[in-house]
């Protein structure tokens, strides 16, 4: 989550309203003109992750896992993967170039991935929400 001080907030305004935020998650001060930034990737964010494990569950499925199986293996590879990028503090790339093996299985995924626009999607969908954050700001409903 993201927080900015209004005009009259004073630091320890903010040291208090970051010390309520961080004990229910992470929150993070920024600049008010990035929150709409903040609402496209990480207030909508869950819901894109909710459909990537849908989307890995079904492919899990599809290769004859059951369904149960196949979500609780879907997500808790996002959640050891997420909680890989925050604990080693390496970049995501880097971190995907170590689990793809040469000729492998992975950078054959990573390849289909790629190639029906995985990458392009995620950054398309954090613009329009900000876009729509932006709108929803100035009132144009």
């Amino acid at each position: 989550a993201g927080y900015s001080a209004g005009n009259f907030a004073l630091a320890k305004d903010m040291e208090v309203i970051g010390t309520m935020l961080n004990a229910v998650g992470t929150a993070m001060s920024c600049p008010e003109k990035d929150l709409n930034a903040v609402t496209g990737l990480s207030g909508s964010g869950p819901a894109y992750i909710f459909l990537l494990i849908e989307a890995l569950a079904d492919g899990g499925v599809r290769v004859g896992l059951t369904r149960d199986t196949a979500l609780k293996l879907a997500a808790q590879t996002v959640k050891g993967s997420a909680q890989m990028v925050l604990e080693t503090a390496m970049h995501p790339g880097v971190l995907k170039d170590q689990v793809c093996s040469p000729g492998g299985t992975t950078i054959a995924g990573v390849e289909a991935l790629e190639n029906k626009g995985f990458r392009a999607a995620a950054i398309a969908a954090v613009v329009a929400a900000k876009k729509r954050a932006d709108e929803l700001s100035q009132n144009k409903l």
